[in-house]
């Protein structure tokens, strides 16, 4: 279903930018085809998004009417696009970040919990914002390794402190762009 979408997404879009200039090709590529790759990306967290990254690369071509060939990476870094793997980090965080910060809705805040050593003389326990990270049952291991609840607090864990540390939404999201970026 979304690999036919966003193929005649594709094909009208290339039909039509090739007749406007940079600016408005670079609003209709993000119209068809981006929204596209961001609605519902964070359940494809942790699986091989190739094909997804194929049609991030191909928009990215067309915005800058690159050839087949080119490589799509300086065109990506050009537009500060986020490859899809880290669109996805991205958008992931920036759902924790607001489930600490009581903007996001009870279901998916109930599913992160604070960590709280059994020792408090402990290094971790300075850090107030680092999530506790379930245990897994063997026989389930794949299975709850995709969750929200389990992914989620590996990942906030992973960042660097500073940038878990902001208090504003949108300095988070540039902080946190940046990090991915150099990751």
């Amino acid at each position: 279903m979304f690999w036919s979408q966003s193929a005649t997404a594709q094909h009208y879009s290339h039909r039509i930018c090739k007749y406007l200039d940079h600016n408005t090709c670079h609003l209709v590529v993000h119209a068809l085809v981006l929204s596209r790759l961001d609605y519902g990306n964070a359940l494809l967290f942790g699986s091989t998004s190739s094909d997804l990254q194929r049609i991030q690369n191909w928009a990215a071509k067309l915005i800058h009417r690159a050839q087949k060939r080119d490589h799509a990476t300086p065109y990506l870094q050009e537009l500060h696009w986020l490859p899809i793997r880290e669109r996805i980090t991205f958008k992931i965080m920036v759902y924790i970040f607001k489930c600490l910060h009581g903007l996001a809705p009870g279901y998916l805040s109930s599913c992160l919990h604070l960590y709280h050593p059994a020792r408090p003389s402990l290094r971790s326990a300075s850090d107030a914002t680092r999530l506790s990270v379930p245990n897994t049952r063997r026989h389930l291991h794949f299975a709850s390794n995709r969750t929200f609840s389990h992914t989620a607090p590996k990942t906030w864990n992973a960042l660097p402190k500073s940038v878990r540390n902001f208090d504003s939404t949108s300095t988070f999201k540039r902080s946190l762009k940046t990090q991915l970026f150099m990751h």
